[in-house]
Parts: C-alpha cells; sequence; structure tokens
C-alpha cells in the first residue's frame, strides 16, 4: 500500500475513533438543540481556515458514484437533509465532509424564532430524534444575504445546492402562495433547486397544504415566478421538487404525486419526519417519544422506503424520488435505492455516527453496485420493483 494512500485510510479511522471517544460523548450530555447549533458553528469555522479545512477534506475525502439528476451533476447520490443548516451557514463544510449535494433551511419569508423551547430531544437507544422546532430560521432576505456573500468571496461547495422552502407560522393557508414563491423569489438566484416542504408536522395547519386545491396554488405561484426569474436572467428555470409526509394514507400518495406531476415538478423528497411512535417497554425511551413533534431516525426507515416504492410503482419508477428517513447504513441506503430512489439525504445518522457515516454508506453503494454487476447507481434505481 502506498503511503499516500495509508496515510488517509488512517486519518479517516482516526477521525472516527475521536468522534466515538471524544466528539460523540460530549455531545451526549448537551441539550439536542445546543449541541446542533454548535456542531453547525463548529464546522462553519473548521472551514474558514486553510489547515482545518485541508484537515476536514482530508479526513472525509469524498467518495465518488456520480449521477445526473434534473439536469445537474452529483458527485455522489448523499445529501445534507434540510433541518441541519437552517441558515446556511456551514455550506462549504458540508461538501468538505463528503456529501455530494447540500439543502439549507426550511427558510421563511420572514425571520422566525420558532416553537418554544425545549423542542429537539435525541432517543439514544433508538438512533431517533423528536423535534418540534416550528421553521426557526433567519428568514429569506438574511439568507439570500448569506448565499450572495459565500458566492462572492468563492465559498460556494462544488456540490449542487438545494432550498427547503416552508410557511411562515403566522401566514394563512390562503395566502400560502404568496409566502412560498415570495421567497423562491429570493433565493432563486443562488440556489440550484427548490424542495417545497408542505408536510412539516411542526407548523399548524401545514399538512392541509398537501390537499389538491391548496397544493396546486402553492405550485403555481412557485412555478410563475420561476419562470420571473429564469426570463430576467436569461438562465433555466430552476427544478422543483415537493416534500411529503409519511404520515398520508397510500392512496392519499397517490393523490398528490398525480398533482405534484401534473404541476411540472421535476421530483418529490419522501419522506419528512413522522408523528407517529415505536412501541417500547423501556420507561425512559416512552417518556421520550411522548414528546410532541416530529419523529426522524432509524423508526422511520421502513414507512419511508414503503412511501418511496408506492411512488415508484405508481409513477412506473419514471419520477425522481429523494429518499430521506431512517438511513443508517449501507443496506438502508441500498434499500432506498433499489426501491426507487435515485438521490439520498441523511439527518440523525450524521448525529449518531459522525461524517464518516457519509463515505461508509457511498462506498457500501459502490460495492453493492459491484456485487449486483452494475456498473452505474441509475441501473440500481428500483431495482426490487420487479421482484
Amino acid at each position: 500500500m502506498r503511503a499516500s494512500v495509508k496515510n488517509k485510510l488512517l486519518t479517516g479511522k482516526s477521525m472516527g475513533i475521536v468522534w466515538s471517544l471524544f466528539v460523540k460523548p460530549l455531545i451526549a450530555i448537551q441539550d439536542s438543540e445546543k449541541a446542533h447549533r454548535r456542531a453547525v458553528k463548529a464546522l462553519a469555522i473548521a472551514d474558514s481556515f486553510l489547515p482545518t479545512r485541508g484537515l476536514l477534506k482530508l479526513a472525509n475525502r469524498r467518495a465518488e458514484l456520480p449521477s445526473e439528476r434534473f439536469g445537474l451533476s452529483f458527485p455522489n447520490p448523499l445529501g445534507i437533509a434540510a433541518g441541519m443548516d437552517k441558515d446556511a451557514q456551514a455550506l462549504r463544510g458540508w461538501a468538505n465532509l463528503g456529501f455530494g449535494f447540500v439543502e439549507i433551511g426550511g427558510v421563511t419569508v420572514e425571520p422566525q424564532e420558532g416553537n418554544p423551547k425545549p423542542r429537539m430531544f435525541r432517543v439514544n437507544k433508538l438512533q431517533a430524534l423528536v423535534n418540534r422546532m416550528g421553521f426557526n430560521n433567519i428568514g429569506s432576505i438574511a439568507v439570500a444575504e448569506k448565499l450572495a456573500k459565500a458566492k462572492s468571496k468563492g465559498k460556494w461547495p462544488d456540490v449542487p445546492v438545494a432550498a427547503n422552502i416552508g410557511k411562515s407560522k403566522d401566514t394563512t393557508n390562503e395566502d400560502a402562495a404568496k409566502d412560498y414563491s415570495k421567497t423562491v423569489e429570493r433565493l432563486w438566484p443562488y440556489v440550484d433547486l427548490f424542495i417545497i416542504n408542505v408536510s412539516s408536522p411542526n407548523t399548524p395547519g401545514l399538512h392541509e397544504l398537501q390537499q389538491d386545491v391548496a397544493l396546486t396554488a402553492v405550485l403555481k405561484a412557485c412555478f410563475v415566478v420561476n419562470g420571473e426569474m429564469a426570463k430576467q436572467t436569461g438562465e433555466d428555470e430552476k427544478p422543483i421538487l415537493v416534500k411529503i409526509s409519511p404520515d398520508l394514507e397510500n392512496a392519499e400518495i397517490t393523490a398528490l404525486v398525480d398533482i405534484v406531476i401534473a404541476a411540472g415538478c421535476a421530483g418529490i423528497v419522501a419522506t419528512n419526519s413522522t408523528t407517529t411512535r415505536p412501541t417500547s417497554s423501556d420507561a425512559k425511551v416512552k417518556s421520550q417519544l411522548e414528546q410532541s413533534g416530529g419523529l426522524s431516525g432509524r423508526p422511520l426507515a421502513n414507512r419511508s422506503t414503503e412511501v418511496i416504492r408506492i411512488i415508484a410503482e405508481h409513477t412506473g419508477g419514471d419520477f425522481p424520488i429523494i429518499g430521506v428517513g431512517g438511513i443508517s447504513g449501507v443496506e438502508d441506503a441500498w434499500e432506498k435505492i433499489t426501491n426507487g430512489a435515485c438521490l439520498l439525504q441523511l439527518y440523525s445518522a450524521l448525529i449518531f455516527q459522525g461524517p464518516s457515516v457519509v463515505k461508509q454508506i457511498v462506498k457500501g453503494l459502490r460495492r453493492k453496485l459491484s456485487e449486483h454487476g452494475l456498473s452505474s447507481l441509475d441501473q440500481a434505481v428500483g431495482l426490487a420493483l420487479s421482484q
């Protein structure tokens, strides 16, 4: 083994050991939201200085598994999910951790504090999170300014950037179309694609926007802005996707997919967090699960994959799906890919396992492709549908 390769391997293993022995225990004794905020800030600071940025890139050297979707090039199919970096603090840092794309937000048109604290809880035994954050963010104007600054200073990541768009808590559903489309307009010059979030369980009445008339109105307004901005700049329109809830009935899912396709959306994100709860005989776990809010992490894995398969079967495998929910290793990732997802996202696994999980999953997917005699990720998408 060449010395340079060996050093890289050792560096990656060392970072994993550091995470397990020092970082993870430190996070465990902190309030969940404070730990989250400090971790994102630390990543942003580390990315700001050349030596630490270089160390990040070396320790988390990106595993390549390229694909083309939405007219964009993804160096690998694994992205960081919405909610991790709501205010676009560490854009380039996520790419330097090895992710193939980044999703910021949810961003609302105006700044909002979100729900009262505490509002984020770890369920360590289940590798799950419960949160009722409520779209806390600095607002679309401030986020747009951050994005503009990152671009002008050459701090933009070398991967696609998506923006998750949410509805302001004080905006009525009747005014939701204007609310969403204004945020799209403000962020349009900077991001590569938009994900319209009508499925967060933590904003009152938001789930109602997954219904026919309401969703059609929101998407129509966003597409009008999309066309206007493209015309003004001479650029192509940006892909628009919709993020859905795992708590919908199966028939509701297929009906929603038909609406999304009819509106001209480029794809769908499946799924958001869930309000359902697994059973547990552990008193501490039961207490944690009783917290109100959306549950993410391992307990969501099966339902998320079911939703992906429902969508893929309903559309004949021709409609792009970003799979998110409960991915904690290569087997989860492979299951979502073979049931119809073309791209994937992590959230909880990064918290419970650390940055090394990114490379492990992408390398594991490459190994799976080899084992099945496949040469590209596209060949694996929906592979299980015929079985």
